[in-house]
């Protein structure tokens, strides 16, 4: 063995101990902004951070959410949304993250994720009802205010399949379009079971009273329903009836949607 084998062997294995502190160095300073374009692509654009401050493992970010994928409207939460990275369970193939947003969810989420699954824990956050303009029309006419909360359950996917129920509460609704205030309150129910979803709008209370069934998929969206008032309200909500749907009754509009 020549001279400057034997030193390549005995410095080997420094070698390696400093390739190892290396990309262990890399790995804990990896910038949070590598984190960022995961959230938006993963859940088609509905879910962005922007202004992404800190690292991989504990870092901050604005939370930016779109109401539905490609909507030329995001709405961009107060307070900052703050996550932290478990750092061993990397070494077994999965990622581990808790994460936090300082005014609009009570309570902390947790992500856990291999390469072929991921699971996100029930939660609720509070969100402006400008979110509700980036579904188009009729809702980015309507300007509707209120109050608007998200609550899920555990939200599973595998092989981009999802599993999981969504419940979206609108209190105390108005609109620019109309001086009956408030409308109403309205509970909407999506149940995601793999590659599609049902889809429920059901009235707590209020003259405006909307019902109605629909079905999402990759493929297509679809939705079906009807807008009513109370008697005493036919003739005040009779114009925003008409910006509804089309008329197929006394104070009764038809409800439709398909893309």
């Amino acid at each position: 063995m020549s001279f400057w084998m034997r030193r390549l062997r005995a410095a080997l294995p420094w070698l390696i101990v400093a390739l190892i502190a290396n990309v262990l160095v890399l790995l804990v300073m990896a910038p949070a902004a590598w984190i960022t374009p995961q959230f938006t692509k993963a859940t088609a654009g509905r879910v962005n951070l922007v202004d992404a401050s800190g690292s991989l493992w504990h870092g901050s970010a604005s939370l930016m959410l779109a109401a539905g994928p490609g909507a030329e409207a995001a709405t961009l939460l107060p307070g900052r949304i703050e996550w932290h990275t478990s750092f061993w369970p990397l070494f077994t193939g999965r990622v581990r993250m808790e994460m936090r947003q300082s005014e609009a969810m009570p309570g902390p989420v947790f992500v856990d994720a291999t390469l072929r699954s991921a699971t996100l824990s029930g939660g609720s956050i509070a969100v402006p009802a400008s979110l509700l303009a980036g579904l188009g029309a009729p809702f980015n006419t309507l300007d509707l205010q209120g109050d608007v909360r998200l609550a899920w359950t555990d939200w599973r996917s595998f092989n981009r399949q999802a599993f999981g129920q969504l419940i979206v509460t609108l209190n105390d609704m108005s609109s620019r379009v109309s001086r009956v205030k408030p409308l109403g309150s309205y509970r909407v129910v999506f149940q995601a079971q793999g590659a599609s979803g049902a889809l429920d709008l059901s009235t707590t209370k209020g003259p405006l009273l909307l019902n109605g069934h629909g079905t999402v998929s990759e493929a297509s969206t679809s939705f079906t329903g009807i807008a009513s008032t109370t008697p005493d309200a036919v003739d005040n909500l009779a114009g925003l009836l008409n910006l509804l749907g089309r008329p197929i009754g006394p104070g009764q509009v038809a409800l439709t949607f398909t893309h």
